[in-house]
């Protein structure tokens, strides 16, 4: 008997039995459409994570006040050195070679109006270097512009949004926004870009650092951003920033210094466990859909031993009736895990279609390691089943005992 009459007879067990083979494909289908479905899911969250955090800018450093610290005890507790970072910190950071641009940041939320028009914002104070190291596009207008940050200059830059609501069609540039109990002239109005990390820019106002701290009565900064000279640069610059605020503040190491690559890694790391946990979650239903096959298979068998009986008494071999039946459950489950991967692309697609903003991407390791996994799992949980008819007394099949 040859490979393709032993497939022919496969393939024509399958269809004398139409229901049996339909419920083992959608078994098999389901299986496998789920550990791509997941699995790109995971992946694409990956993406859009780390898509994120490459849109705050290249080579980023962000400046936070206070360290965490082991400080012993049994267990030990988490203490913090809480100080402020202060403008003149941020100021004393160009003193490194390696650092390109510095903005310091204070935020705030605050209602702003124009006329009778109000609405709450989030208030940012900041530099012009915000916008660059941030890689914002303005619309209209001009940026902050080059003046003292220890300047509390009366200019602000609004996102669309705000723009939108306030001033409708009428151009906003040289009105007076009240912010708060403050009145800031506007210079331009920011490109719309939607969401990054959580945060808006269709809703902000961009005022200059001092005036935010005037605004807001408070001399500390949020955090301090720093843009090094290149890739090579972030860590000799990341150095230099520890090194001169430990100077300014006494020599104490009180900030954390986290640098953009860092936090790209460690969200990749945990998105990819993430993924690989979705993807073995959803290949428990390929053992359920093998565990059908199982016992489908096996009914199969019962049903016919007859023609067991007759392969045998013409003097085929035990080896070959086996291998009849893998061949038979090695189709069903190809057959399944093509039918679940096109669903599963399927899905993905749809997804990719409801969600825009989401970077959907199918890995190619996912569909192949579907496909393996479906197709060792029928032929797993077809071995028993076909033992089990090899191992048949033609006499007795034949008598139907």
């Amino acid at each position: 008997m040859f490979a393709t009459d032993v497939l022919q007879f496969a393939y024509r067990s399958l269809r004398a039995y139409v229901m049996r083979t339909l419920l083992i494909l959608c078994a098999m289908a389901i299986g496998v459409s789920a550990v791509i479905f997941l699995t790109t899911l995971g992946e694409s969250a990956r993406r859009y994570v780390i898509g994120e955090f490459t849109a705050l800018g290249s080579h980023l450093l962000i400046v936070l006040p206070g360290r965490s610290e082991t400080v012993g005890g049994h267990p030990p507790t988490l203490g913090e050195t809480p100080r402020d970072l202060t403008v003149d910190d941020a100021l004393a950071l160009s003193r490194s070679r390696h650092v390109r641009h510095i903005a310091p940041v204070v935020v705030g939320a605050a209602p702003a109006s124009w006329r009778e028009r109000e609405r709450e914002v989030t208030v940012i104070g900041t530099t012009s270097e915000f916008f660059t190291i941030r890689q914002l596009q303005l619309a209209q207008g001009g940026a902050l512009g080059k003046f003292d940050a220890r300047r509390a200059a009366a200019v602000a830059v609004i996102g669309p949004k705000v723009k939108h609501e306030l001033f409708g069609a009428r151009s906003a540039l040289g009105e007076w926004l009240r912010v708060g109990n403050r009145r800031y002239r506007i210079a331009g109005v920011l490109a719309s870009a939607g969401r990054s990390l959580g945060l808006d820019r269709e809703e902000l106002v961009i005022i200059a650092v001092a005036s935010a701290q005037a605004l807001f009565d408070t001399p500390a900064l949020f955090r301090i951003l720093v843009q090094a000279r290149s890739e090579s640069a972030v860590p000799l610059a990341k150095a230099d920033v520890e090194s001169i605020v430990r100077e300014r503040h006494d020599g104490e190491k009180d900030i954390t210094v986290i640098t953009q690559d860092a936090l790209i890694s460690t969200f990749g790391r945990i998105l990819s466990a993430l993924t690989l946990t979705l993807a073995g979650i959803a290949a428990i239903s390929l053992v359920v859909a093998g565990v059908l096959i199982m016992n489908v298979m096996l009914v199969a068998v019962s049903q016919r031993t007859p023609e067991i009986g007759l392969l045998k008494a013409l003097g085929a071999p035990s080896q070959r009736i086996a291998r009849l039946f893998l061949t038979e459950a090695g189709l069903l489950a190809l057959a399944g895990g093509m039918l679940g991967a096109l669903l599963g692309l399927g899905a993905a697609a749809l997804l990719g279609r409801l969600y825009p903003a989401l970077p959907v991407h199918v890995p190619l390791w996912a569909i192949a390691a579907a496909l393996l996994v479906a197709l060792l799992t029928g032929l797993l949980f077809g071995a028993l089943p076909a033992r089990r008819a090899a191992a048949l007394d033609p006499v007795q099949a034949l008598s139907r005992r």
